[in-house]
């Protein structure tokens, strides 16, 4: 009895011809060769067609590096991976915290009380100082905005190293970030400085508030330029991180904050105008006006007396110092970037 021999089943490619059910089983496996053949070479020539036409389009596009489209500016088009990367700053400081963000506030309230009641009242260090506690947590306010700004900025690249290596982003978004968080808690020291510049009978004016935003935004400018240039920096030698911790503990020093500017100007007369080549003081200046001022018997006096004539002028002068700055920042920064992810 003869046994039937199993065909050897085969993929269909392409519609099957009507003649092919007058065709033997090898003759059948034969025709359906070519017609899978014949689409093989139809894909074949498609593909050449669009990797000729791909070489066309990009004959002319240079090459460049992977960073070639990094820097500040790329950081702001990538609004949504900054925005992340603030959100999760601020959740990781308060992650496991009872109290939450309250302690943004707590903190602030605690420090003023301190140089308030300790310093003003109870030791009396600064008599001649009116309102001691508004004058120096002015000078709080920013000095803690640019150190945080400074500080965090310049560990940012280190801290954040499992994100550098793994996802293609602007690493400037970092010192960045960095800079929007200590930005985002000079908010609630804002507001204890608000509530008691009110109860001294303090009155907003526009040029106080023009002088207010103009300190800060030197010191945007300046904290995210050192920021730039440190971080980078402290990639190749973890030394700079010490020295900025360091560098944080002269500032404090270097600004009217503890002692005021009528000091320096009695001390060192026509020299006092060197104590303001520092953009630091300036600010803290700035912000001064904008708030310790007005909470004087005398504004306009104290304005006279207690700052500098032309303190406006020298605003405008440390917003272009900012801007160097922030330019040298971003080209040391630029510079070193290629060679980041293998120093970590």
């Amino acid at each position: 009895m003869a046994v039937a021999t199993p065909v050897e089943a085969e993929p269909e490619v392409g519609p099957a011809l009507e003649s092919d059910a007058d065709l033997t089983p090898q003759e059948r496996r034969r025709a359906r060769r070519e017609r899978r053949l014949a689409h093989q070479a139809e894909l074949a020539a498609k593909a050449q067609v669009a990797r000729a036409a791909h070489a066309a389009a990009i004959a002319g596009v240079p090459l460049r590096p992977p960073t070639a489209d990094n820097g500040l500016p790329a950081v702001f088009k990538k609004r949504y991976l900054l925005k992340l990367l603030v959100k999760r700053e601020i959740s990781a400081r308060y992650q496991a915290s009872f109290l939450g963000l309250l302690w943004s506030y707590i903190g602030p309230a605690c420090q003023f009380f301190v140089y308030w009641f300790v310093m003003g009242e109870i030791l009396s260090l600064h008599d001649q100082v009116e309102n001691f506690g508004i004058h120096i947590f002015c000078g709080l306010i920013l000095v803690h905005f640019f150190t945080e700004t400074f500080g965090a900025g310049t560990r940012s690249i280190v801290g954040n190293k499992a994100i550098v290596m793994k996802l293609p982003m602007p690493r400037e978004m970092f010192p960045v970030a960095s800079m929007l968080v200590s930005l985002f808690h000079v908010i609630p020291q804002l507001v204890i400085l608000v509530i008691a510049c009110l109860a001294y009978g303090w009155v907003p004016d526009a040029v106080g508030m023009a002088a207010f935003g103009l300190s800060m935004f030197i010191a945007m400018l300046l904290g995210t330029g050192c920021a730039l240039l440190f971080s980078a920096a402290n990639v190749y030698f973890r030394d700079f991180g010490k020295l900025v911790s360091i560098m944080q503990m002269f500032i404090r020093f270097s600004v009217p904050m503890i002692y005021p500017y009528s000091l320096v100007d009695d001390r060192f007369g026509e020299g006092a105008k060197y104590y303001l080549f520092n953009p630091l003081a300036d600010c803290v200046l700035l912000v001064q006006r904008g708030f310790w001022v007005g909470t004087t018997k005398d504004p306009a006096t104290t304005a006279e007396t207690d700052l500098p004539p032309d303190l406006f002028m020298w605003g405008f002068i440390m917003v272009g110092v900012g801007f160097v700055v922030l330019v040298i920042g971003q080209l040391v920064f630029s510079k070193l970037d290629n060679r980041i992810p293998e120093r970590l």
